[in-house]
């Protein structure tokens, strides 16, 4: 008998109800031998207390994303996003076949925890801004809500950033206490009615190109697990990833329309200025990482790095490029 838990308000789409669908799943595929109960933000820790909560043994499972857990090592952000950096399928191909899995092992192992990423919901917005911005200056002193490396990217040029979890984010942004806020993209967004007190809604969300999911279980109770509960729950994170990634695209597609058409939300792109402002931000950051005091931080810094250049190099050729020419809409039935 295994808890979970999670980071997310229980009902949240889809974050929650990927949590519920991989403890079900690993719970079935068992035939009972392990049965996992989901305990949603709150219910037994905090959001943010899950990371702490399984190390020490509270539970045995949680579900989350690494982009919370910055504090805990720098490093730890890289297995869930970063600025201008990979995409869902790139970061999975970093964790399968660059050297990702092997080093989020190494880092983990150091705080009693084992962990597979689970999921992605694929490119995030820049967020939702009570006041429209225009140039880099605009958003120097600004509060905006953000996390992990993405936060740090923000404050590179200038931002107050609010560390808040996305349960929290509405009635911050009703109240006045911080003046933009980001979370997943248009699915959760809406759900969590962000749209009612921001109407500004920015794109491409560069800080975090994608942002990847987790379950991270305590080490002890997974190896007293035998062998073939340990491959169920590998495969069953696999199968999340894809689920998972594929349910956010096509959900935020069709939500996108609802908050336009319906609700009256304002599409804006970020200014040029701007993203090049926050580019040159991640470049200082990346070299900073590089030559970090921690040999380890470092590390994980050089494989992430030569792993998204190698793809981002060959995009340009194939999903880039077919992007691009894909300009057409298809006549429909």
């Amino acid at each position: 008998e295994w808890d979970m838990v999670t980071s997310w308000p229980t009902g949240a789409p889809d974050v929650d109800d990927s949590a519920r669908r991989i403890a079900k799943r690993i719970t079935d595929l068992s035939g009972g031998r392990l049965n996992i109960t989901v305990h949603g933000a709150g219910e037994i820790v905090p959001a943010f207390g899950v990371f702490d909560a399984v190390s020490q043994g509270v539970a045995q499972i949680y579900h989350s994303v690494p982009s919370y857990w910055t504090s805990k090592n720098q490093a730890i952000g890289l297995f869930g996003s970063f600025p201008f950096g990979l995409t869902a399928p790139e970061q999975m191909g970093w964790m399968y076949h660059g050297g990702g899995q092997a080093l989020y092992d190494e880092i983990y192992a150091g705080f009693g925890l084992k962990g597979f990423i689970a999921g992605n919901s694929g490119p995030q917005w820049f967020g939702w801004f009570r006041k429209e911005i225009n140039k880099l200056d605009d958003l120097r002193g600004m509060r905006i809500r953000s996390n992990g490396f993405q936060g740090e990217m923000l404050r590179r040029v200038g931002v107050a950033v609010v560390t808040l979890p996305g349960g929290e984010i509405f009635q911050a942004l009703q109240a006045g206490t911080i003046d933009a806020g980001d979370f997943i993209g248009p699915w959760n967004d809406f759900a969590f009615g962000f749209h009612q007190v921001a109407k500004n809604y920015y794109y491409p969300g560069v800080g975090e190109p994608s942002s990847a999911e987790e379950i991270v279980m305590n080490v002890a109770a997974y190896d007293a697990l035998p062998d073939d509960l340990k491959e169920i729950i590998k495969t069953v994170a696999m199968s999340a990833s894809e689920e998972t990634t594929t349910a956010y695209d096509i959900n935020h597609a069709k939500t996108l329309k609802v908050l336009v058409n319906e609700h009256g939300v304002n599409l804006l792109k970020v200014p040029d200025e701007i993203l090049e402002g926050l580019q040159a931000a991640t470049q200082d950051m990346v070299k900073d990482l590089l030559n970090d005091a921690d040999p380890m931080i470092a590390k994980v810094m050089a494989s992430y790095a030569t792993f998204r250049n190698q793809t981002a190099d060959y995009a340009r050729y194939s999903y880039a490029a077919q992007m691009n020419a894909r300009t057409q809409p298809f006549p429909e039935a």
